[in-house]
């Protein structure tokens, strides 16, 4: 073999050497790029930043959403036998209408919703509860416990709850709902017919939506409206915010025209309530025995706040306010619209007086007014 053969022979050893080791190296890095990340923590923390706002405000809540299943005896009902009428249960009630005979005594049964917000004490709807003589309520974890109605309040449509049984119990977080705007996120959760946590998602379509506007005249409170859908049996049930925080209590649904629209107890007026009917089973509502009647002038773009009726014998006929009277002031409050008048007296509370700055004709009167329970305008 030349000197050449060798030295071309031991050339292609090395080029072979050289690409056999470039070759290893390619491979060891390829694998390196390709291997997964392995660590549990990234893992965790990635699958936790994908989970919706949604899913963290139920999980949060969610444990102490309750169904309330209640009972009441309803007896046998008087009516003419030969009557052809079949009343729908809204038109007896609001009528003073009745069931033919044929209606034989039974347990009716009804169920809604209700959240825990202290130590076996449950918030709910008054309309949930009223009337029953037995009540069973039962947790997501599927325990189930008699409850005891601590107190009502028909005005407001609000009820506290007493868990017969032994905590810990799981609490709901309470917002505040003097914080929302138009625009929050709403989250509605309830366990209609017993079906756990079904949550529907809106937006905070009004504030202070007062329930005169709705039809609703037998009751006084203001309600935060939602586009959440509230499902049959959520009443009772809390409206939450994006953190999870209970900002409101759902209470009912517009059907018909305009359908779709949701309403719900803003927290607030809601822990003053309950905190009443804890205390004294009983809450007192300050009036002075008007009817209010908003008008809006488009033209001004001005609205006033008339006395559209006057309660014989109330604090308000007393004091010499009359029907047509246009309320400028109540206390140091300007009045835009009834819900000043009604909030200022509200804050007022009974046996003392408050000033009432009226408009009569041309005439600007200060009057001075004692609110009383709304109770006692009944007996007057």
């Amino acid at each position: 073999m030349s000197l050449a053969q060798k030295k071309y022979k031991k050339y292609s050893f090395k080029k072979l050497i050289f690409f056999s080791y470039l070759t290893i190296i390619l491979i060891n890095q390829s694998n390196l790029i390709s291997k997964p990340i392995s660590n549990q923590n990234l893992d965790k923390e990635s699958k936790i930043s994908n989970i919706s706002f949604i899913t963290k405000a139920v999980k949060k809540a969610g444990a102490s959403v309750v169904t309330i299943d209640s009972q009441k005896f309803v007896k046998n009902k008087q009516f003419s036998r030969d009557s052809r009428i079949f009343l729908d249960p809204y038109f007896e009630r609001f009528f003073g209408l009745e069931f033919p005979p044929e209606n034989k005594p039974r347990i009716e049964q009804s169920q809604g919703s209700g959240f825990i917000f202290g130590d076996g004490l449950v918030m709910t709807n008054a309309h949930v509860v009223n009337g029953s003589e037995k009540l069973v309520v039962g947790l997501s974890n599927g325990a189930k416990y008699k409850g005891k109605l601590i107190g009502q309040d028909l005005l407001t449509d609000l009820a506290v709850v007493k868990l017969e049984g032994q905590g810990p119990w799981p609490k709901a977080i309470l917002g505040d709902s003097t914080k929302i705007e138009v625009g929050d996120w709403a989250i509605a959760v309830g366990n209609p017919f017993g079906l756990e946590n079904t949550v529907t998602l809106g937006i905070i379509s009004n504030l202070n939506r007062n329930v005169s506007q709705l039809g609703i005249y037998d009751k006084k409170f203001e309600l935060i409206q939602t586009d959440a859908a509230i499902n049959p049996g959520n009443s009772g049930g809390p409206l939450l915010n994006s953190k999870g925080e209970v900002i409101g209590i759902n209470t009912l649904i517009r059907s018909g025209p305009g359908a779709g629209l949701s309403f719900a107890i803003p927290i607030n007026k809601a822990k003053d309530i309950a905190s009443q009917l804890i205390k004294d089973g009983r809450v007192i509502h300050p009036m002075i025995g008007i009817n209010l009647i908003d008008e809006n002038y488009f033209e001004n773009n001005k609205s006033i706040v008339k006395v559209g009726y006057v309660v014989p014998n109330s604090p308000a006929e007393k004091s010499g306010i009359f029907i047509n009277d246009i309320i400028l002031k109540v206390g140091e409050k300007d009045i835009t619209n009834s819900s000043d008048v009604i909030n200022e007296i509200s804050n007022n509370g009974i046996n003392k007086f408050i000033n009432v700055t009226l408009k009569r004709k041309n005439k600007i009167i200060t009057l001075k007014v004692k609110p009383t329970d709304i109770k006692n305008l009944s007996k007057s």
